[in-house]
């Protein structure tokens, strides 16, 4: 890749490596990731079709459930279908410039996902705190805008990264321990610093994800505090049912994240290589194979819209489709 002592010449290709001492149960492995892509495609479209065509459901908490929707699907659609072709087929390379597209994409939806979780505790708060008001500061204008702004953050903040990597000297190895180009994989191949990488991904992360996790902790608290002063026990036990998918929805989503961002930056010699990149993937995978399975449990006016769909009664809530 050297072209002079001072000068360099960026990668044409990267090779995927999968997981590192698991390559002979790849395709075992691939099986129940694949299975659980195909649940996240069915039960999000489904999702997002049921929540257009049900006039019932057209209210600010579902069009934010649309939204996460969308972008769950659009998250593993990122990585899963070359992950596949990985395990499957053997093939281990990807472009110089497709791997910075993945990686931008995988770390832009990540973020745009985060900020929705963000804006549907947002709606729980207005919901319990300022019911009567909660039609009239929820309109549909705010919640265009306010999911514009969501995904315009997302995305301006990780345009920056392909070209700090870019600007990077790959002077060792193209190999990448991983199934899909993260960040940090890729920037550890360089034989330069990545100390602006790494502070500009920590600085993303306390933009984001405490950003986030502050304003959802926020408004839990201040949920709580109107719940719990409630005189109805039943009042007080719809309150908290009507919190309880995306308090899941949350812990689904956040959970593998911080591990793997904490693995990433804190402790890449105590956690397996192998162990670290099967949570990566679940991390991508789990929140768009669960929430709408949760959220068609624990959300009665959905259960109800499912319902009435495969009985064929859909009533005057349903667009004419022929």
């Amino acid at each position: 890749m050297l072209v002079s002592n001072n000068s360099y010449v960026a990668p044409q290709f990267f090779i995927l490596n999968g997981i590192p001492g698991l390559e002979r149960v790849l395709v075992w492995i691939s099986l129940p990731l694949c299975t659980m892509y195909i649940i996240s495609l069915v039960g999000n479209l489904g999702l997002v079709y049921l929540i257009y065509y049900e006039e019932s459901l057209h209210r600010p908490m579902y069009f934010f459930l649309a939204m996460l929707s969308l972008i769950d699907l659009l998250t593993c659609t990122t990585t899963l279908p070359n992950s596949l072709c990985l395990f499957w087929f053997s093939l281990k390379e990807i472009n110089f410039n497709a791997c910075l597209a993945q990686m931008f994409f995988v770390h832009g939806f990540t973020g745009v996902e985060s900020g929705v979780l963000m804006l549907m505790a947002l709606d729980r708060y207005i919901a319990i705190c300022y019911p009567l008001r909660y039609a009239t500061i929820l309109t549909n204008p705010i919640i265009a805008k306010a999911g514009l702004a969501t995904f315009l953050r997302g995305v301006l903040l990780m345009i920056p990264f392909p070209f700090l990597v870019k600007r990077l000297p790959f002077c060792r190895s193209n190999i990448i321990s991983h199934t899909y180009c993260d960040h940090m994989s890729v920037v550890k191949l360089s034989c330069a610093s990545i100390k602006v990488n790494v502070i500009y991904g920590l600085m993303v992360a306390l933009l984001i994800g405490v950003f986030d996790i502050c304003c959802i902790s926020v408004s839990y608290s201040m949920i709580l505090q109107a719940v719990i002063s409630l005189s109805s026990s039943d009042a007080r036990q719809k309150a908290f049912s009507t919190c309880a998918a995306h308090i899941s929805a949350i812990i689904i989503t956040y959970v593998p994240a911080f591990f793997t961002f904490f693995t990433y930056h804190f402790g890449g010699h105590t956690i397996s290589s192998s162990l670290h990149i099967i949570v990566a993937n679940l991390y991508l995978l789990l929140p768009p194979t669960l929430n709408p399975i949760v959220y068609g449990i624990k959300t009665k006016q959905i259960r109800d819209s499912v319902i009435k769909f495969f009985q064929g009664d859909k009533g005057e809530g349903w667009y004419k489709t022929t």
